[in-house]
């Protein structure tokens, strides 16, 4: 079992023949994991979390919670191509809610020194997280260098918010590695990968972390903490 899109790709690249579960990969068909979500056909299968829609939405939501947001910085994973992926997504969706987008691409753990004070310098009014297993093993250091320079984070996961950034909007993680489970049950008992349909992300979660909001000076609209599965305070 692989978590994320590279961990996968890895993983077939050494093996056409170990089965392999993905727990969370991005685009698995566009990335070549399997031929099809409905007849996966090769050793691999699992769960895809790929929404495009919800890359929109997240950048509605930080300017509905960032008064007068003109200018966002994305902080991406050049080295992954769903990182990639959403990183486009996220101009397009700037592009139709008026907001200019720096990007800020890192490729190693040595790239988030210069990447993240670029946000400041540059003038973003606010961070939006493009999370993938290396920008998620720094997680607490990008929300601690939001909160520094006061500049309220978005991402995807809870486990962000969870580490103080503001607010984030995604499938659950837990929930994703549980279904994963389920299916390397059904592969030790003979299934074969090629026969079990990708499974997509089917919860989604809204959370945000009220204490971070209060620290960064901004009033959370009291619909949007209605909509929030989870309120952090």
């Amino acid at each position: 079992m692989a978590g994320g899109t590279p961990g996968p790709l890895a993983a077939k690249h050494a093996t056409g023949t170990i089965p392999i579960v993905m727990a969370a990969a991005g685009d698995p068909v566009g990335t070549g994991l399997v031929a099809s979500l409905a007849k996966p056909g090769g050793n691999v299968t699992g769960l895809s979390l790929l929404s495009p829609e919800l890359t929109g939405k997240r950048l509605q939501l930080t300017k509905e919670v960032v008064p007068g947001l003109s200018r966002v910085a994305v902080l991406w994973n050049a080295a992954n191509p769903i990182a990639a992926l959403v990183a486009r997504e996220t101009e397009d969706a700037a592009r139709t809610l008026g907001v200019q987008v720096q990007s800020l691409e890192v490729h190693s753990s040595d790239d988030f020194e210069n990447a993240l004070p670029a946000a400041v310098s540059g003038g973003a009014g606010a961070l939006f997280v493009v999370d993938d297993p290396l920008v998620g093993r720094y997680r607490g250091r990008i929300a601690d260098f939001a909160a520094r320079n006061r500049l309220p984070a978005t991402a995807f996961y809870k486990e962000f918010a969870e580490a103080g950034g503001l607010m984030t909007l995604g499938p659950s993680l837990a929930e994703l590695y549980r279904r994963a489970a389920i299916f390397v049950d059904k592969i030790l008992k003979g299934a074969k990968p090629a026969d079990l349909p990708v499974e997509q992300a089917t919860k989604f979660e809204l959370v945000i972390n009220l204490k971070t909001a209060k620290a960064l000076g901004l009033t959370i609209p009291p619909s949007l903490l209605l909509r929030a599965d989870q309120v952090i305070e």
